[in-house]
């Protein structure tokens, strides 16, 4: 008789730890997933991976977006070959992890991967760059793909929601999600961890052309403020492009902005 009461208590608090888990804001991925390596993080690296890139002779434009931005595609997954490998923010690839290639998203964003053939889904982080191959939105590693039952395909149709930067999860199911506004672009032109740098960068571009205001936003990145200045009013990503290509801001790029 004890043992099965241990066994219920046991199984009790087992359905209690899970439920709680997927309802936790700000979840970090180190909790999510028990099992990674360490998180290359820093402000230099967002800054190297953030500048536009050519890979078989198209640019990509990194980008900031929104929580709960959503995306449909083609996923494939990419294992032994890469295994032990260096990823573009500089990690060692490890394909037991859950983590992914994106051309765009910022590195260390958290996203929420489905399977639109079976509905089962995985969260990740972006670490690397890719896939660079037809109309592949993303590549998963070989456990985030194991997750989602596409290992034996190779590639599946997929929904990418985001849920959170830095490694960190902003929105798990129950959670409201942020309102997301993609038509409005900004151009980040420096970021700093003091105030006063942000504050003397704005000042000096708080009008630029005559039409481009910059403006100072503030955000966390492994718990420490960080100052980043934007200059906001671009109509289109074009445009945004076509000022960055004028070379005025070495290092700019674009933002799409949802609270301007």
């Amino acid at each position: 008789m004890s043992f099965i009461i241990k066994y219920l208590f046991f199984f009790i608090f087992m359905l209690l730890f899970a439920g709680c888990g997927e309802s936790v804001s700000n979840l970090s991925y180190t909790t999510y997933h028990t099992s990674y390596g360490k998180i290359n993080n820093s402000p230099s690296v967002h800054r190297a991976t953030m500048r536009p890139y050519v890979v078989n002779g198209v640019r990509y434009y990194p980008t900031v977006v929104e929580v709960g931005t959503k995306y449909r595609g083609i996923a494939s997954w990419y294992g032994p070959n890469f295994h032990g490998k260096k990823t573009s923010n500089g990690e060692t690839y490890n394909m037991y992890e859950y983590t992914a290639a994106h051309k765009t998203l910022p590195m260390n964003t958290m996203v929420r991967v489905t399977n639109l053939n079976n509905g089962k889904s995985t969260v990740v982080r972006i670490n690397d760059r890719g896939p660079f191959v037809g109309n592949r939105i993303i590549d998963l590693s070989y456990s985030a793909a194991k997750k989602i039952d596409m290992i034996k395909t190779g590639t599946a149709p997929v929904e990418l929601e985001v849920l959170g930067f830095g490694g960190k999860v902003e929105n798990l199911p129950g959670i409201p999600k942020r309102k997301v506004v993609l038509n409005n672009f900004a151009v980040q032109i420096g970021s700093f961890r003091r105030y006063q740098g942000a504050k003397i960068t704005r000042d000096r571009n708080i009008l630029v052309q005559g039409r481009y205001k910059a403006v100072i936003k503030k955000f966390y990145v492994d718990g420490l403020p960080l100052y980043r200045v934007w200059l906001t009013g671009f109509r289109s990503e074009k445009e945004a492009r076509d000022f960055i290509a004028q070379g005025l801001y070495p290092g700019a790029f674009i933002i799409r902005n949802g609270n301007d």
